[in-house]
């Protein structure tokens, strides 16, 4: 069995994007927490970045009420675990930033955007735990790596005695995740949320919930260092599945070498 050590104690958990998928990892990140401290364990800072305020159409659809509408969300999820479970979670309610914003808490990013810009300030994040879910109507990716450098990823495509140190971080796995979506429309329209999406029936309710079920996983893993056997894991809400693809060099290569 292969498994995925980057060697990496986490001193900082960053949670770039509140929406539907991020406000509820925030939610599940802030009871690992509180749980860690109540055991006595060395808990990393929570950090939470997200520039939005909520809208009428968040609500109920993500974790905001009718009395949050108008407020930064970063803001409002940091009050509410703070003052429920006596965190002290920070919050920034700016663009995210690589340069201002990992190079002191880059330790381990989870990130929930739906636009190309924010995730290639992610994979700028070289070197730091990058875990990534993204979804369409029903289904989604989870992925988890820590160089956005191919040689790196090759170079360690076989790991160290069964332990793999590097694994490809999203923006090399999907390149296509980095780069502005392509329209075939006339008329250009401006991307839509996925707050929008599910609104007009065109993403299912849950599937942010699926999302982030399995990102937590991944990072309830990390925290407690238990095995983690996969890189991906891809969700399926229609077909109430998840499969995880597990790490070794067929499966690593496949994705390497894909054109």
């Amino acid at each position: 069995m292969n498994i995925f050590d980057p060697n990496t104690h986490i001193q900082t958990v960053t949670i770039v994007g509140l929406g539907g998928t991020g406000a509820q990892v925030a939610r599940s990140v802030a009871r690992m927490v509180y749980d860690m401290k109540a055991a006595r364990l060395h808990a990393p800072q929570i950090l939470l970045i997200d520039p939005d305020r909520v809208e009428q159409k968040n609500v109920g659809r993500q974790l905001y009420t009718e009395a949050d509408v108008g407020q930064p969300k970063a803001h409002i999820l940091m009050r509410r675990f703070n003052m429920a479970l006596g965190l002290d979670i920070i919050a920034i309610d700016q663009p995210v930033n690589a340069e201002r914003h990992f190079e002191r808490w880059g330790n381990l990013i989870i990130g929930a955007v739906d636009n190309h810009l924010a995730r290639r300030e992610l994979a700028k994040a070289n070197g730091a735990i990058w875990l990534d879910a993204g979804n369409h109507f029903n289904a989604g990716q989870v992925v988890i790596g820590n160089t956005s450098d191919p040689e790196t990823a090759l170079r360690y495509i076989d790991g160290q005695n069964g332990r793999y140190p590097y694994l490809p971080n999203a923006g090399l796995l999907f390149p296509a995740l980095l780069e502005p979506e392509l329209d075939t429309k006339p008329q250009p329209e401006p991307a839509r949320s996925c707050a929008e999406l599910v609104a007009t029936r065109e993403q299912d309710l849950l599937i942010n919930d699926w999302m982030a079920t399995i990102a937590s996983q991944y990072l309830y893993k990390l925290l407690h260092r238990q095995p983690i056997t996969s890189f991906v894991s891809y969700v399926s809400a229609d077909s109430m599945s998840i499969r995880s693809v597990p790490i070794c060099r067929g499966e690593l290569s496949a994705y390497l070498s894909s054109d």
